[in-house]
């Protein structure tokens, strides 16, 4: 059959090979993942630079404008770390870890939705 076992992907005695359609998977849920990360951080950027400097709402926004920025630099770091984290098991065969990042991203996004739908009645 060749070099190449077409049955297990491996080539005889190595590791197995890591499927490219799996790792530009990987990598474009990496992409994904960057661009939400820029678009929080541009968010934060727009709100600390654009909101309202009515006393009332100025530490509300600031607090939703750090939620973001923060939560925008914590998802590229761990966009990063996942990623390098699911490649190496594709690499090594084992089965894919977890991610904390949907969990973390879904609690942030709701904290700001939140934030901001107070900063809007209360406006």
């Amino acid at each position: 059959m060749g070099a190449r076992d077409r049955d297990t992907g491996s080539t005889p005695g190595n590791e197995p090979d890591t499927d490219y359609r799996f790792s530009l998977a990987n990598e474009r849920t990496f992409l994904s993942w960057i661009r939400t990360s820029i678009a929080l951080l541009a968010g934060g950027v727009a709100v600390a630079r654009f909101a309202p400097d009515a006393s009332d709402g100025r530490v509300a926004s600031a607090v939703l404008a750090g939620l973001c920025i923060v939560l925008g630099g914590v998802l590229a770091v761990g966009a990063f770390l996942h990623q390098r984290r699911v490649h190496g098991a594709m690499v090594a065969g084992r089965p894919l870890p977890r991610s904390l990042l949907v969990p973390l991203v879904t609690g942030g996004i709701t904290a700001a939705a939140l934030l901001c739908a107070l900063l809007i009645a209360f406006r």
